[in-house]
């Protein structure tokens, strides 16, 4: 059984989730923007509004479920539309709109670390429970970020860094990598999921402490 406190975290978590997904998503249709494509504002996706970008089971009920679970918690939202061929120079800028998004989450992890020192540096003469909880949240907004990012940057099709790999693709290969990402979402729960059931190794897992748990305890130490 969960405790009242450990399930105000779990929801505090979800919705810190939730919200720097959508942060991710704008970033990616920003850039295409900047870039020349104005499929995303067409599509009224250049907004904070979460009812624009989140998906019931990426942005919610997965999340929510990781975090019941104890393990590291990610998420998605409905990825923002954007239109290759209307980018001024497409190689190049599909790959500044790929990064965006983990870039985004770099940032905000950056924004909560400062954060936090203000708020440990400035909030002496606050109420203690105040004063923990406001830490709290500004911890979990850190750490949910990293994950963000370093999950998104996993070189599997959805994820940003299957864009990164494109960079490097031309012609024929370039094409074939399209078309597998029609199987995308199978391959990665497989690669994901599936294989360290099988082998009973847990690639996930190590690959985010060694990324973005490692990003987190540097940044702690530096507050």
């Amino acid at each position: 059984m969960y405790t009242d406190q450990q399930l105000v975290r779990v929801a505090l978590t979800v919705a810190l989730v939730m919200f720097s997904a959508v942060v991710h998503e704008v970033a990616h249709g920003w850039v295409a923007l900047r870039c020349g494509d104005p499929t995303a504002r067409d599509a009224g996706r250049l907004t904070l509004d979460p009812r624009a970008h989140l998906d019931g089971f990426g942005s919610f009920l997965l999340p929510l479920l990781m975090a019941l679970l104890g393990g590291p918690v990610f998420a998605f939202a409905r990825p923002v539309p954007y239109n290759p061929a209307r980018l001024r120079h497409p190689r190049r800028d599909e790959l500044l709109v790929a990064l965006a998004g983990p870039a985004s989450n770099v940032l905000q992890a950056l924004a909560g670390t400062a954060l936090l020192r203000l708020l440990l540096d400035w909030g002496q003469g606050l109420p203690v429970d105040a004063l923990l909880w406001g830490a709290e949240v500004l911890m979990i907004y850190v750490q949910v970020n990293l994950v963000l990012c370093f999950f998104n940057l996993i070189p599997l099709p959805p994820l940003d860094g299957s864009k990164v790999v494109l960079f490097f693709l031309t012609g024929e290969a370039r094409q074939r990598y399209y078309e597998l990402q029609r199987y995308s979402m199978a391959i990665l729960i497989g690669v994901l999921y599936l294989l360290p059931s099988l082998l009973r190794v847990d690639p996930l897992s190590a690959y985010l402490d060694a990324t973005a748990g490692s990003l987190f305890s540097a940044l702690m130490s530096a507050v």
